[in-house]
């Protein structure tokens, strides 16, 4: 580990000095001011920078700097760095590998989190810090105005600062009278961090689940009606925790019959059945280390069930003609439009394993629950299909934004999206019209003519055909779910004239 640093010896005696003075620190600022000034120390390097990532983890937060031996304070405002706009940092952190630069006035990176000097700054390091579950917490970094080597360092200093983040831990645990208590700042995480769209009440309450639940080995599942995004979450969720550098692998539970489905998420031996010429790893393997989304998980079937709640309580799978198990590393995140709940009182799906799952559900919202929402998803479709198709960006007609405020999209964001891309190569001009969108009119109320009667009606149908829908046409759940008696549900759809086709279709 010291053998790339000059003088070894000197430089691990140095290094033992440091783990002694912070072991014997007692005060969360001192703590991580002690550590800048000995990253200055061990390094030689003029600047030294600590970032911490904040609770919610979507917020990179410098937490203490030294340049030339003296502490730096700033101002609260300037301390925050997105780190999404910056890409050595983004690097580092998302990727947890370490970056190195020695000449760093020749490259095209962006270093405005360095403090702008007369001398220009020449060599960098990055480190990210790793915490003892080992996920990324931070990154520590040190500059100088001199070509310095300084990649010798990077694991050793690594190490100082997981045991930094220990340090503090055990702080906040015994929150010491002699220094008040460090606290992470807390930001509201905004939905386009996660690469969402949406400024809604329904998609901030959405997120604010998405970050508590981002760095946390939790199962999730996410819940909903079809063409709600769960998939485009999932992969948030990935994208945006530790496992961000491995592999995001999707598979659906009603895409393929029993033994297929069982083959292709766990693999086989050689001989396992006709056909098996070969040893094939499974989709659990291939995603090891990494997210495994298993979408339309209610129509797992039920022998399924019981080998999936077997690795979701072992982490191990057996493939298909083995009689050895092996531990994998996966997280699981499940996806359903179905109520689990419902499937589990009817026999069709494990309880155990429902309850497994459901360690912390999200629930996503309709695009009717999304208030504000619909016109700038329809505006970034809009968007991604004309450089889809090398056009000109086209304008909305205020006739066309109407038709599509006034649809109740029971497809949701997957029904907008089609809408908008068949509209967009329907448009001939540099303007989207009413006539480019094919709309089912009858669904569509209209929104200006009808009175309050008419109104409430249309309202009272669109929630039981929501519900139906919801429940696969099961009237007594549907009942249930609206709080009504079931022959008050039956009198509601011979008045609305609501038929099975309506709600099967």
């Amino acid at each position: 580990m010291l053998a790339q640093v000059p003088q070894p010896l000197v430089y691990a005696e140095a290094l033992l000095t440091q783990y002694a003075t912070l072991s014997r620190t007692g005060n969360d600022s001192t703590l991580l001011s002690d550590f800048v000034r000995g990253l200055a120390e061990l390094s030689g390097c003029e600047l030294t920078q600590l970032y911490l990532l904040d609770a919610t983890h979507t917020c990179l937060r410098m937490n203490a700097e030294c340049l030339n031996g003296i502490l730096q304070s700033r101002e609260a405002v300037s301390l925050t760095t997105d780190y999404k706009g910056e890409q050595l940092l983004q690097f580092s952190l998302c990727q947890n590998r370490t970056v190195y630069l020695s000449e760093l006035g020749s490259s095209l990176y962006e270093t405005a989190f360095l403090p702008n000097l007369a001398t220009p700054w020449q060599s960098l390091l990055c480190v990210p810090l790793v915490n003892q579950q080992a996920a990324v917490e931070g990154v520590l970094l040190c500059a100088s105005h001199r070509p310095v080597e300084l990649q010798g360092f990077a694991e050793s200093l690594g190490q100082l600062g997981g045991f930094v983040l220990g340090q503090l831990r055990l702080l906040q645990g015994f929150r010491r009278p002699n220094g008040p208590a460090y606290r992470a700042p807390v930001s509201t995480p905004n939905p386009s961090v996660f690469g969402l769209i949406g400024k809604s009440l329904a998609m901030r309450r959405t997120c604010s689940l998405i970050s508590k639940v981002l760095h946390s080995p939790y199962t999730v599942l996410l819940c909903g009606e079809t063409g709600t995004g769960k998939e485009v979450v999932a992969r948030a969720i990935h994208d945006g925790g530790p496992r961000r550098s491995k592999a995001f692998i999707v598979q659906n539970c009603a895409a393929f019959p029993e033994n297929l489905l069982e083959s292709e998420l766990f693999g086989y031996r050689k001989g396992a059945f006709t056909g098996a010429d070969r040893d094939r790893a499974g989709l659990f393997d291939a995603a090891n280390g990494g997210t495994l989304l298993l979408d339309e998980i209610g129509d797992m079937p039920l022998s399924l069930q019981a080998k999936l709640l077997r690795v979701l309580q072992e982490g191990e799978i057996r493939p298909l003609g083995s009689n050895d198990t092996h531990l994998i590393d996966v997280r699981i995140i499940a996806a359903t439009h179905r109520d689990l709940s419902a499937l589990v009182s009817e026999g069709k799906f494990r309880e155990d394993l429902y309850y497994r799952l459901a360690q912390f559900p999200i629930e996503l919202p309709a695009l009717r629950q999304r208030e504000g929402d619909l016109l700038d998803l329809a505006r970034h479709f809009a968007d991604k299909a004309c450089t889809f198709l090398k056009r000109e960006a086209v304008q909305w007609s205020d006739a066309a934004l109407n038709q599509l405020s006034c649809y109740p999209f029971p497809g949701n964001v997957r029904e907008l999206k089609c809408v908008v891309e068949r509209a967009v190569l329907l448009c001939e001009g540099d303007e989207l019209l009413a006539e480019h969108f094919s709309l089912r009119m009858a669904a569509m109320p209209e929104c200006n003519s009808l009175k309050l009667r008419e109104r409430l009606k249309q309202i009272e149908r669109g929630l039981l055909l929501d519900c139906l829908r919801k429940s696969n046409g099961n009237q007594t759940l549907a009942a249930r779910e609206l709080g009504l008696p079931r022959r008050t549900l039956l009198y509601r759809l011979g008045r609305l004239n609501i038929t099975s086709g309506d709600f099967n279709a």
